[in-house]
């Protein structure tokens, strides 16, 4: 969320960045609505210091055995008065707010102007595309033909956009994870947590989920509960309404989830295989970083998401993000894309965002110097560490033999039991 004060002040640096970021919010209305709740406060104000002096006046009546009658009759008017405006400031306050939640974060100055992905500016490529003597089989057609995917028994017990994993793909995907998790822990520092699933709406309010995109989230029938869509939530909000020490920064986290996502609005695209369904799991990495050195950690984050993909040797790209691109609460990100060669193309892998101070003045995450006076919101990123269904798809793709086998990547050898080649059972 946006600071108040920030909106009040620069109303057209907000219209611009709407503008940037092809988003509907009606301004007007919040100016409009500002000024009457600020006109209420001036009143109340008067009305109250009035109410003080007639007080006053009452005291030092009866103080010299006067009559205050007319004075005290005139309180009791100026008190009802004085309890409409408030109730009226109050109805007004809580319209204000909801505009205010609506409004996405101002893209930073080095975010490329777009309406949508077709803005998005390529920042850097790693490794070559495999050139293949046969035509590459897809994803799905793979991991059937070796016996690891069964999406008809996924759909009998749950439904479409589900998957049940088995012998061999359920062992690549838990080594994928456990893989992530110790290079984001060993090599990069980062703390492992395990978070609940099963969030209030608080704790979605927090990072910006709430209250725009509930009909992408699955919610728990006549509960307060929903389902993360990405251990991003939880994460985040373990600090909500806390002020940490600042010299406990960068506070650095890492967790292995469960994901859940309705999908609303995708209108069939990847409904066939892995890369688009309701429930998926990824590694997150959540970062609390000083203002002045978020951007910087930024790129140290997005770096050590691209790490994952260089040791699984898988061609990969960085695109920034433009404007009308850009997720809700951030200011700037930078999507990761794997190469896949059944796809011919680039896919999604990994978003690693800097929300600047957004998601913490929502969430009241501040950090205080030691010996410090004042609190100051923290700077909040977060980055895939990346989808491990989406890394097993391009494992797939990429490392797929002429006769159906799959090569599996030396690195993840030891978390196979040895496994180096995947064959039909």
């Amino acid at each position: 969320m946006l600071d108040i004060r920030f909106v009040r002040k620069n109303p057209e640096a907000v219209r611009e960045a709407l503008k940037k970021r092809r988003a509907a919010v009606d301004m007007a209305e919040y100016e409009a609505l500002d000024e009457q709740r600020r006109a209420l406060i001036a009143e109340v104000e008067e009305l109250k210091a009035r109410r003080n002096q007639a007080s006053k006046e009452v005291a030092e009546a009866k103080r010299r055995g006067e009559n205050a009658q007319a004075v005290i009759d005139s309180l009791g008017g100026l008190s009802e008065r004085i309890k409409a405006l408030d109730e009226q400031a109050t109805a007004i306050d809580a319209k204000v707010q909801d505009i205010l939640m609506a409004i996405p974060n101002i893209p930073h100055d080095s975010v490329p102007v777009g309406a949508d992905e077709s803005a998005n500016q390529v920042v850097r490529l790693w490794g070559e595309p495999a050139s293949f003597s046969f035509a590459p089989k897809d994803h799905v057609d793979l991991a059937v033909s070796l016996g690891g995917l069964d999406a008809e028994r996924a759909a009998k017990i749950a439904g479409a956009r589900f998957a049940v994993l088995t012998g061999w793909a359920a062992a690549l995907e838990r080594a994928l994870a456990q893989f992530m998790l110790d290079v984001h822990i060993l090599e990069h520092g980062y703390k492992e947590v395990m978070p609940p699933v099963i969030v209030n709406t608080k704790t979605m309010t927090g990072t910006g989920q709430l209250p725009k995109f509930a009909a992408d989230l699955f919610k728990l029938a006549e509960t307060d509960y929903w389902l993360i869509p990405t251990a991003e939530v939880p994460v985040t909000n373990l600090y909500a309404d806390e002020t940490l020490p600042a010299e406990t920064l960068p506070l650095d986290h890492c967790a292995y989830t469960p994901c859940f996502r309705s999908e609303a609005g995708s209108y069939g695209r990847d409904t066939r295989g892995l890369i688009r369904l309701h429930q998926f799991n990824k590694v997150e990495l959540v970062r609390f970083v000083r203002p002045e050195e978020s951007y910087e950690r930024l790129e140290e984050l997005t770096r050590q998401a691209e790490t994952i993909l260089q040791k699984l040797g898988l061609p990969y790209r960085v695109v920034a993000l433009c404007s009308g691109d850009l997720g809700f609460s951030s200011a700037k990100t930078y999507d990761i894309e794997v190469w896949l060669p059944a796809q011919n193309a680039y896919r999604e892998i990994s978003s690693c965002s800097n929300f600047e101070d957004f998601q913490a003045r929502r969430a009241g995450i501040r950090f205080k110097e030691k010996g410090g006076k004042g609190a100051n919101l923290v700077h909040t990123l977060n980055g895939s560490g990346l989808a491990v269904g989406r890394t097993m798809v391009a494992v797939l793709e990429n490392c797929q033999q002429a006769d159906g086998s799959v090569v599996v990547p030396e690195v993840l050898r030891p978390y196979m039991r040895g496994l180096e080649v995947i064959r039909p059972a």
